[in-house]
């Protein structure tokens, strides 16, 4: 498996980690669960989604330092100062 294989699988994992987590939100609030419970859980999908963010934009910014001038065709022009909001966005 490819370093991109192993860290698309990553992401795709968290991705689906925090589905998991937002459904046991819906649930909760549906349910009538606790206050403290569903802003627990709430969090933690918050959190999942973040670090999938940063691996996403990690992932480009690493193959654009190996191949900046592939990045940028495969990535439709996306500049090192693009990858950089991208990044600050998740901030």
């Amino acid at each position: 498996m490819t370093t991109d294989a192993q860290a698309q699988k990553k992401i795709v994992n968290r991705l689906r980690r925090a589905r998991g987590q937002l459904d046991a939100v819906i649930a909760a609030v549906e349910n009538g669960g606790s206050c403290r419970d569903v802003v627990t859980q709430l969090a933690a999908v918050s959190s999942a989604l973040d670090r999938a963010g940063f691996a996403i934009v990690s992932t480009a910014m690493r193959d654009c330092l190996t191949d900046p001038v592939g990045t940028a065709e495969a990535e439709n022009g996306l500049t090192q100062e693009e990858l950089e909001k991208l990044f600050l966005m998740l901030a």
